[in-house]
């Protein structure tokens, strides 16, 4: 079934992240966290593409099975890092044959060792141009990625959210924020964004700190920024790894709430292939 279609609801949704793990342990655990957070009634989950197009081949396996397996609508991640038409096709119509209807369409990370981002002949440089295409020519549902702080590429926010309309007037759907901490800065985005005409739903996504240093290199490459109060709590506690992730979690939970309480028609938890947080989190807004 189709992301939008279930969106249709008017309930808040919940849907988790995971990232297609390097070994078989690797895709055991996974499992069992998707097995962990599945009574949660995700209305999707994601599987992430590697930096370069790297995971290729298991984002679309890890796709085809999640989908098979658990019977839990699955959005496949694709780039245009590395890729030509003739390979996004290769890809595209896997999963099409396999009977995933959901595609996250990004631009993408450039490979591990390089800085920027390198245009592949015979490929697309945008995110917009990689959702035309494929709304061109496939009848998947199409989603965006959105930045609430801006993209760190972009020369303004006033430029950012001009390129983000680009990907919804090409097909995009609905769109997932990537990490953030504060629910105003979400707010303060979708109000900007309705501004200008982007009218698709726009789900938040979160990522509770477990870690302080693990988060802090996330933030970094995505740039988003800790909010001081946040970043004073962790640092009180730096050191005990029970009480950095407690802290992490209860403002997690806050942030949710606020967010469902403020209108957000969806929380995309960024899991990092775990579950406990994110259990903890959806336990607290029950």
């Amino acid at each position: 079934m189709k992301i939008i279609e279930k969106l249709a609801a008017k309930k808040p949704s919940f849907s988790f992240e995971f990232f297609p793990p390097k070994d078989e342990e690797g895709k055991q655990r996974l499992f069992e966290t998707v097995a962990q957070l599945s009574p949660y009634a995700p209305t999707f989950v994601s599987v992430t593409y590697g930096a370069g197009g790297s995971t290729r081949r298991l984002t679309v396996e890890l796709t085809l099975r999640i989908e098979r397996e658990t019977g839990i609508e699955c959005m496949a991640h694709l780039t245009c890092v590395g890729a030509t038409q003739a390979d996004l096709h290769g890809v595209l119509g896997q999963l099409r044959d396999g009977g995933v209807q959901n595609v996250l369409a990004l631009r993408g990370d450039p490979p591990q060792g390089e800085t920027g981002f390198v245009v592949t002949d015979g490929g697309f440089s945008h995110a917009s141009e990689l959702i035309e295409f494929i709304r061109s020519q496939y009848d998947f549902c199409l989603a965006g990625a959105c930045y609430p702080e801006k993209h760190p590429e972009a020369s303004s926010a006033e430029a950012d959210l001009a390129n983000l309309k680009k990907k919804v007037d090409a097909g995009a759907e609905f769109l997932v924020s990537q990490l953030f901490f504060d629910a105003k800065d979400y707010f303060d985005f979708v109000g900007r964004a309705r501004v200008i005409g982007i009218q698709v739903p726009i789900f938040a996504g979160i990522m509770p700190v477990t870690n302080v240093n693990q988060v802090k290199r996330f933030t970094a490459m995505c740039g988003a920024h800790m909010p001081g109060d946040l970043m004073a709590r962790l640092e009180a506690v730096h050191g005990d790894a029970r009480e950095v992730r407690r802290v992490g979690v209860d403002h997690a939970i806050g942030q949710c709430r606020a967010l469902l309480d403020g209108g957000a028609p969806g929380i995309h938890f960024y899991t990092l292939n775990r579950s406990t947080a994110t259990v903890e989190i959806l336990e607290a807004l029950r």
